[in-house]
């Protein structure tokens, strides 16, 4: 069956809630993937930072093979052999006491406020139905009701309401703003170290070391959603190790599954985890053996092959050849590591259908940004082909 007719029987049968570049993808390898016609292109969106790892990675294939013979699915019902060494191999890497597995990148921002919210009330003293969470303009954590009640995107919210109320709304990168607006009711302060979907948004040095120190002030819980931007894609292991903090509660997924599967968890220490009880939150599929054994698999080719000192080596490169670009349509360059947007003057999706025609894959965001962001196993050759059909279209 023809590209033309996959869209179109697609668009009869799906809803029209996504814009997708014209192009039916079918097989895939590292940072190549192939459409039905069998023509080959560059993944510079890796599935919004899920394929780190590249697509169908063979020690991932490997371990669904062997764990799809095995076992899929228990529930939480009953104990599995594979989630212990998964949550293991996690908190090692990451350096937290507990953690919690979930599916969708979406559910673990939500359990990540439920634990905020709990941990408020049972441990800092908040009366009960105040708590607060401060989130930022321009954010994006998700589509649930809740998460789409704090955006300040009019498209994500327009005929969805009424929201779940006690989320304060400020200025990203104005740490002014943060101290104002925490009161004796505020139990978290949820911010992306850079706003992936806003439009790749890297906030000035020191921002987020301001506000982790005014939550510590505060007794305020800071959570950092590392969801699009941890596991090695800004040129270490997660964002906020520029910084050199270490979030209250993390929220991680994407890559966390190499592009196989749904994987998503928060992480925090026992202090704040153990706030829940049996039976206060959970997922029938979180943490399922499937989920465990890709998410080992993710994990370790991210420390094996080097994942986060390539990202922030050729990141550097790159983000440094595409400023050289000299270009009237080209407004900013920036980024950190393998996560890059180009600001333009006109509508970035043109640009986006044009670099398609070159073998080029990625997106627009926000409207005005192409967002590079590949898989951290490409190779500087790979990015060199890249950069030269990016220049022919944007020059």
């Amino acid at each position: 069956m023809k590209s033309k007719e996959i869209i179109k029987i697609t668009e009869k049968f799906g809803a029209h809630n996504y814009h997708p570049l014209p192009v039916v993808l079918k097989r895939g390898r590292g940072v190549w993937v192939w459409d039905v016609e069998g023509r080959k292109f560059l993944d510079m969106l890796s599935g919004y930072s899920a394929l780190n790892q590249g697509h169908c990675h063979p020690a991932i294939i490997r371990a669904v093979k062997k764990q799809i013979q095995d076992l899929t699915l228990t529930s939480r019902a009953f104990h599995n052999d594979k989630l212990g060494l998964f949550l293991q191999k996690l908190c090692q890497i990451t350096g937290y006491q507990k953690a919690l597995p979930m599916n969708s990148g979406a559910e673990a921002v939500e359990t990540a406020i439920k634990t905020a919210r709990k941990w408020g009330y049972y441990k800092k003293g908040v009366q009960k139905d105040k708590a607060e969470v401060i989130v930022c303009e321009n954010n994006f954590h998700g589509r649930t009701i809740t998460i789409v009640g704090f955006s300040s995107e009019s498209q994500y919210r327009d005929g969805f309401g009424p929201f779940t109320p006690n989320f304060k709304m400020i200025p990203y990168n104005d740490v002014k703003a943060l101290r104002k607006a925490i009161n004796k009711n505020t139990v978290g302060f949820l911010v992306e170290p850079i706003q992936g979907e806003g439009g790749v948004v890297v906030p000035d040095d020191g921002y987020l070391n301001e506000c982790y120190k005014i939550c510590k002030e505060n007794d305020v819980l800071f959570i950092a959603d590392e969801i699009q931007t941890g596991l090695g894609r800004t040129g270490k292991l997660f964002a906020f190790e520029y910084e050199g903090i270490r979030p209250d509660i993390l929220i991680v997924g994407k890559a966390l599954s190499g592009g196989f599967y749904p994987i998503s968890a928060i992480l925090c220490d026992n202090e704040i985890m153990d706030v829940f009880k049996p039976g206060d939150h959970g997922s029938t599929f979180g943490g399922n053996p499937l989920a465990s054994a890709i998410g080992i698999a993710a994990l370790d080719i991210i420390i094996r092959e080097g994942l986060a000192q390539r990202a922030f080596e050729l990141g550097n490169w790159f983000i440094n050849e595409l400023k050289n670009i000299y270009s009237p349509v080209i407004k900013e360059v920036r980024g950190k590591g393998l996560l890059i947007g180009v600001e333009l003057t006109k509508k970035a999706r043109t640009y986006c259908e044009a670099l398609m025609k070159q073998g080029i894959l990625a997106k627009d965001t926000h409207n005005y940004v192409v967002r590079f962001a590949p898989p951290l196993v490409i190779k500087k050759e790979e990015l060199k082909w890249a950069l030269l059909r990016i220049k022919k279209v944007l020059c």
